[in-house]
């Protein structure tokens, strides 16, 4: 049986690097970078290199940054495989900006549901080990502008539903895992 485990943490609180940690240097992995590249964006591009540098050779990288990509990545994996996804946050701001969702209109957030939905059953009939980060973001602030909100919002609600379909939930808070499930 293929075992998922949800990493949630806040900004800088080491749940890439826990993540990363839970599965085997010497065995294949696939990592799913879920990040879009700007190749604008100078400061960005420097820490997805940072990222790129701390994964051992052996592991495969799959540059996922749209909704699809992802999803046919963990409908692909095969039994025994290993699968690490870093991160859902990114993903779904992704999601959001591809479905014009920020002015919450409501057939956008309607296609963003599906994307969310769809996701959701991914994760759960995903046959490989499964290894995904996300941000947590219930322990902030209420964010003071609307596209705030409706992404705390959103990813608050994916996290829930993930969480649901997974077999551990660990939450990392200043460097330290606290397991959940």
């Amino acid at each position: 049986m293929a075992v998922r485990t949800l990493v949630l943490g806040g900004a800088r609180s080491g749940k890439s690097a826990h993540a990363e940690g839970l599965v085997s240097e010497s065995s294949p992995v696939t990592y799913v970078a879920t990040a879009r590249r700007d190749p604008d964006d100078a400061e960005w591009a420097e820490r997805i290199a940072l990222h790129v540098s701390r994964r051992p050779g052996t592991w495969r990288t799959v540059e996922a940054g749209d909704a699809d990509s992802l999803l046919r990545v963990l409908a692909d994996a095969d039994p025994g495989a290993t699968v690490l996804v870093d991160d859902l946050a990114t993903w779904l701001t992704g999601v959001l900006e591809d479905a014009g969702a920020w002015d919450r209109d409501p057939g956008a957030l309607d296609v963003v549901a599906g994307h969310c939905s769809r996701l959701v059953e991914a994760v759960a009939g995903c046959r490989a080990r499964l290894v995904v980060v996300s941000a947590e973001v219930g322990l902030g602030v209420v964010p003071a502008t609307r596209s705030g909100r409706l992404f705390r919002d959103e990813l608050g609600s994916l996290n829930a539903r993930l969480a649901d379909v997974s077999d551990e939930v660990v939450l990392l808070v200043a460097g330290l895992p606290l397991r959940i499930r």
